[in-house]
């Protein structure tokens, strides 16, 4: 599964309950899983077939030579979930054997307290941490696409930005991209996207080699200080994506950035949410 922090997101973007459990990444998740099961607020069968779903329903194309391994681990899980009285079906749903599969959307989805329906976020910033940590699994089936189907790339900041655009679009009426801020030690600079309903900023970074890594926190300092000085920006969150994990200590990095940062010509609230694999 990658990393602690690839491991969290996943798990996170599921709906397991947090904190993620301080362990070694091997029992991590089977701890995780324990810990969503025996919460009664939490479906750990839906947790389960969210974690899963990827890995079960986009596999790799059956020209590559990756086909024949992935397949054979696939089939060992459902033997697993077989032998604990359990079935997966396409969509990430598991199910108690023998229970017929409802269909994708339930007539009843719309009722009040429904277990069917997906917990809704609550607030903006909730919506915004869900939809961000959600990134990489809302990028892999476009990576991965059906056969024949043109596969899309994240290899720059401006195809994460419209990602990310994209996600936050059904939720938010008023999304402005790259509006230009007030200046700040002779410049100005473009914010990624502001919601103004909510005086909130994104500023989305991806990371593009060791350099960089090492000098994202300086540019985001010099952001935040555009940030601030705008009359519509409370908060700003700060969304870095390393995929290469070239940010020698990211959670460094989040530590010295978070934080209502004041002076006499403004004030902000900095949040800063580092994806890496």
């Amino acid at each position: 599964m990658g990393s602690h922090a690839t491991l969290d997101a996943l798990f996170l973007a599921a709906g397991a309950p947090g904190p993620p459990p301080a362990l070694s990444h091997s029992a991590k998740w089977k701890t995780w899983l324990l810990q969503a099961g025996n919460d009664p607020n939490v479906d750990s069968l839906a947790v389960l077939g969210n974690v899963i779903e990827e890995f079960m329903d986009l596999g790799p194309d059956e020209s590559t030579t990756e086909f024949e391994s992935w397949s054979r681990k696939r089939q060992r899980l459902v033997k697993v979930l077989e032998e604990h009285g359990f079935r997966y079906y396409r969509g990430g749903r598991v199910l108690p054997a023998g229970e017929l599969a409802p269909p994708i959307v339930s007539e009843s989805a719309n009722k009040k307290n429904d277990p069917a329906e997906p917990r809704k976020p609550t607030s903006v910033h909730e919506l915004i941490l869900t939809l961000v940590r959600g990134l990489p699994r809302a990028m892999h089936p476009l990576t991965h696409r059906r056969k024949g189907a043109a596969s899309l790339s994240f290899q720059s900041e401006y195809d994460i930005q419209d990602l990310l655009h994209a996600l936050l679009r059904p939720w938010v009426a008023d999304i402005r991209p790259e509006e230009f801020t007030p200046s700040y030690a002779g410049s100005s600079t473009r914010m990624d996207f502001l919601l103004p309903a909510y005086k909130l900023v994104l500023e989305l970074k991806l990371i593009r080699d060791h350099t960089h890594g090492r000098k994202v926190g300086n540019e985001l300092i010099i952001d935040i200080e555009h940030y601030r000085r705008h009359p519509e920006c409370d908060t700003l969150w700060c969304i870095v994506y390393d995929p290469n994990n070239f940010i020698p200590n990211p959670q460094g990095l989040a530590g010295d950035l978070e934080g209502k940062r004041s002076t006499t010509d403004g004030a902000i609230e900095v949040r800063v949410l580092i994806l890496a694999p």
